[in-house]
């Protein structure tokens, strides 16, 4: 069976016109043989074949890979992305008497004679065919929603050239529907205040779901058409291989939103349907928080301030993904921080920088991992050193060690609840005896959405609530709960924001025996309340009881404790 002829490979490979693609094969080359003649010799499959095979004879560059890397966003700044498209012509390189122009029709004399007014520059064509230029176009003009501001210094502090920050504000009409449907949704998931944004491929279409104070909602259905195009879109703006579909990949995304600067962690991974990405927004403009501002209860606050007035020692802070234990670190951080402390931070990523605090930001591609870097900085005479999670039984050695050897060590570990710090610990390899000795307290925490003040309503807890918090009638005596409504200030939520309901168990003596005597978490938790440890559901309580959250929140958040 014959291949598709030259000339249809052509039609669909360039833009050449009927007309101009006839009148080019009759025309004769220099040793006066058509162009028809010398192209019918060959038998072409690809598009790419017969357009090389043209220019070859047109004496006209041909390029197969555009590298895209190497075309500067400059390069299109003024050029609709309409006009690029129709016309298939993108600027690719300026040099000193001539601009080289990416296109799929070298005589298109018309659009090459343009690039030649707005450069002021004679105009050298390199051919290649509609579906490369096409993919290009669409890429370069993703790249140029990016806005370097100040490329020299910004306070002080070198741009970094290759991390453009991508500024929402500065789209333009050119842009494509695709590339401005992507920046609504970075705009509109900061605008409400959304800590994710996961978007989420199915069988038939594709659901936008934002997770706003811990709890997700459903936002739009795009068209499952659109579901690459947007894939592709956010995929490019966290620098992430587009052409890879098979594997997760992490990347990140610097925005800039009405002077807010804006960090987002990109993961990518395939599913059945098409890949799933989940961004993850910081705003690193935000001020750090102050201990007392979180949430913690007077007894909790009196006790954390002796635990970090202490010159050694590990002091964990637990929980799971997205329970604000970052941001309590950080406050802890921000109370002792003064000018006679040396206080150095490894961090996976630094989401808040303070002034005076030694960040590092771990990047495992080169080696910086928690554990070297962490062994690194202990040769930097630090006073206080925080780790922003302790991962595995190297990591963990190290801050021991660290602790042991007259430093304050403050960094986080993923356990449910207070007492499974110790159970986690042991179970990477570390020695009890090592942990009993270091470890001087541990604070998980929950996070709980606070009521809107401008809908609350006061409310009655039934028999069944209070049967499920465990309460007495009498004991609510005197409060005053209240109940979510919901309102134009919390888009009918009836909660704006949240705050943290925390355990903070103080290591004595008989838990260290314990620890030491490997005994299990429920032991431990046991002792500690022995000793007067108030557990997530006490601390939760207190805040329904002065009307600051919801018995529902309560329960939802202090589940693992029933």
């Amino acid at each position: 069976m014959a291949g598709p002829s030259f000339e249809t490979l052509l039609k669909k490979g360039t833009s050449l016109s009927e007309e101009q693609l006839q009148t080019l094969l009759r025309s004769t080359n220099p040793k006066g043989v058509s162009y028809n003649e010398l192209l019918s010799q060959h038998t072409f499959s690809t598009p790419e074949e017969a357009l090389a095979e043209l220019c070859k004879h047109l004496n006209v560059d041909f390029i197969k890979d555009i590298p895209i890397n190497d075309i500067a966003v400059d390069m299109v700044r003024g050029i609709p992305i309409n006009y690029s498209k129709s016309q298939e012509v993108l600027p690719f390189k300026e040099e000193q008497d001539r601009v080289i122009v990416l296109t799929t029709n070298p005589i298109n004399h018309k659009a090459l004679e343009d690039l030649r007014v707005k450069f002021g520059k004679r105009v050298h064509p390199l051919a290649t065919t509609s579906s490369r230029i096409q993919d290009a176009i669409n890429r370069v003009y993703e790249k140029s929603t990016a806005a370097l501001e100040g490329l020299d210094q910004i306070e002080g502090e070198e741009v970094n050239l290759d991390d453009p920050v991508i500024d929402l504000l500065d789209a333009g009409d050119d842009d494509a529907p695709v590339i401005k449907l992507v920046n609504t949704l970075l705009f509109r998931a900061v605008k409400e205040k959304a800590s994710d944004i996961h978007v989420e491929p199915y069988e038939r279409d594709m659901v936008v779901r934002f997770r706003i104070d811990g709890v997700l909602f459903d936002i739009f259905k795009p068209p499952k058409k659109l579901q690459n195009a947007i894939t592709s879109r956010i995929k490019v703006m966290g620098n992430l291989n587009i052409a890879e579909k098979r594997l997760p990949q992490d990347g990140r995304i610097p925005l800039k939103l009405a002077g807010k600067d804006i960090d987002v962690r990109l993961s990518s991974v395939p599913t059945a349907f098409g890949e799933r990405l989940v961004m993850r927004l910081q705003d690193r403009s935000n001020v750090v928080l102050e201990l007392k501002q979180l949430g913690f209860s007077p007894d909790s606050l009196q006790k954390l301030d002796a635990l970090l007035a202490k010159t050694y020692g590990i002091v964990l802070v637990t929980g799971p993904t997205g329970s604000g234990k970052s941001t309590t670190l950080y406050a802890c951080l921000q109370k002792i921080n003064q000018t006679d402390i040396n206080i150095i931070t490894v961090e996976d990523p630094v989401e808040q920088r303070i002034h005076g605090v030694g960040q590092i930001q771990v990047n495992s591609k080169i080696g910086l991992t928690f554990a070297s870097g962490l062994r690194s900085i202990l040769r930097q005479d630090p006073d206080v050193v925080m780790i922003g999670e302790i991962r595995d039984l190297e990591t963990a050695e190290i801050a021991i060690n660290a602790s042991l050897t007259g430093h304050l060590v403050l960094s986080t570990i993923h356990t449910n609840d207070s007492a499974g710090a110790f159970p986690r610990l042991i179970d990477m390899g570390c020695e009890p005896f090592l942990i009993a000795t270091s470890l001087m307290g541990v604070m998980a925490q929950r996070l709980v959405r606070v009521l809107c003040p401008h809908c609350k309503e006061p409310h009655e807890i039934t028999d069944v609530e209070l049967r499920s918090l465990e309460l007495k009638r009498e004991q609510t005596i005197g409060a005053t709960p209240f109940k979510a409504v919901g309102c134009n200030h919390c888009n009918q939520k009836g909660y704006i924001g949240r705050s943290v309901i925390q355990e903070l168990m103080l290591i004595n003596d008989d838990i260290r025996t314990l620890i030491m005597q490997r005994a299990d978490g429920a032991t431990i938790k046991k002792e500690a309340l022995r000793h007067g440890m108030t557990t997530f559901r006490d601390h939760g309580i207190q805040k329904v009881l002065q009307g600051v959250t919801t018995v529902e929140e309560v329960l939802t958040s202090t589940q693992m404790d029933l």
